[in-house]
């Protein structure tokens, strides 16, 4: 991950989850958000909720266009740990299995 050059991750680094060897697991890629900036904070903080980290890479020129304009207008590209994969997508499409029990119902 140090490889990205993310301002956050010397913090994104204590919460990446780590094998049986304590070696962090490969980042994998999970969706390209387009967009505005809100729609790429809103994926970010959903996911970040349910303990998901996520790495962030600005698509085509968008590091030039937050130092311009304040945002990546092309949007950006979000990874997050492989293991972590399957759980980041159902969280985003909402598939996620109630309990009955928690409606009260038998």
């Amino acid at each position: 991950m140090k490889a990205w050059g993310s301002k956050r991750i010397g913090e994104l680094s204590k919460r990446w989850p780590k094998d049986e060897a304590g070696q962090e697991i490969p980042p994998a890629f999970f969706q390209h958000i387009g967009g505005s900036e809100l729609d790429v904070e809103m994926a970010i903080n959903l996911l970040e909720a349910y303990d998901i980290p996520v790495l962030r890479k600005n698509t085509l020129d968008g590091d030039l266009g937050t130092v311009l304009l304040g945002f990546a207008g092309a949007g950006a590209d979000l990874y997050v740990p492989e293991s972590l994969l399957e759980d980041a997508r159902n969280i985003v499409s909402a598939d996620i299995l109630e309990d009955e029990d928690c409606h009260g119902e038998p």
